[in-house]
């Protein structure tokens, strides 16, 4: 009889990240290098975990008419239809039509932290995207729109003790729900995770031991159902080449 365990894995990959994001918050003293180590670990375990056509860093987002999102802690895209990601001396540009989700890492969530969040959200998803016909076999296939960007908020604990996952928390995430700020997931990892369920137009709290693990599910899943981004216009970026 095999001694594997799904349950036992499940647990050890929370442990490991769990631990590692304790360490940064109790270690190290500086504010900025705390948050850099939890943004990298949060990184680090994506780009682990996720399928191979996703990538994952840190970056400025771009897009065809020049405007720049804020700096994003963490940006999941696609390669396939993005013919350049600029990568200057460790920063990174990314054009708008190639990002699926962004997350804002932080060490603990608490009302002030899911403002943060959202503005930093809002300056992905006011980018202007571009949609080209994709050539096959068959034939062009009719441009698709954009898809919406998934953004959320990552952290260990919360400021909120009594209890983390509770009303307040909820209150806080349905506050806004515009499609703009809203939050679609989250993970505080020493507690649960937060998804924002469309048919109920409202966020789902859901306590947990394996937080990390559950929160890395719910985001596969949802990126399996957000499909492939459309091809980007480059003639639409080529126009900066002589600016």
């Amino acid at each position: 009889m095999s001694e594997w365990s799904l349950p036992k894995l499940f647990a050890s990959l929370h442990r490991k990240i769990d631990t590692e994001l304790s360490v940064a918050r109790e270690a190290l003293n500086h504010p900025g290098t705390k948050g850099d180590t939890s943004e990298a670990i949060w990184i680090g375990l994506l780009r682990q975990y996720l399928p191979e056509r996703y990538r994952v860093c840190s970056a400025h987002i771009v897009d065809s008419e020049g405007v720049f999102s804020d700096q994003i802690d963490i940006v999941i895209f696609d390669r396939q239809y993005s013919p350049f990601v600029f990568d200057f001396l460790g920063a990174k540009v990314i054009p708008a039509e190639s990002v699926y989700a962004v997350f804002e890492a932080k060490q603990s969530i608490n009302a002030a932290m899911i403002d943060y969040a959202r503005g930093k959200v809002a300056t992905v998803r006011s980018l202007s995207r571009t949609s080209m016909p994709i050539p096959t076999a068959n034939g062009p296939v009719a441009a698709v729109p954009p898809k919406h960007i998934l953004g959320g908020l990552v952290t260990l604990e919360s400021d909120w003790k009594s209890p983390p996952l509770g009303d307040a928390l909820q209150e806080k995430l349905d506050g806004d729900r515009s499609v703009l700020k809203r939050l679609d997931l989250g993970c505080i990892a020493a507690h649960g995770v937060f998804t924002f369920v469309d048919e109920a137009t409202a966020h789902k709290r859901i306590e947990s031991s394996s937080a990390t693990t559950r929160f890395l599910f719910e985001l596969i899943a949802r990126l399996q159902s957000l499909g492939t981004v459309p091809m980007m216009d480059i003639g639409a970026y080529s126009k900066w080449l002589d600016s």
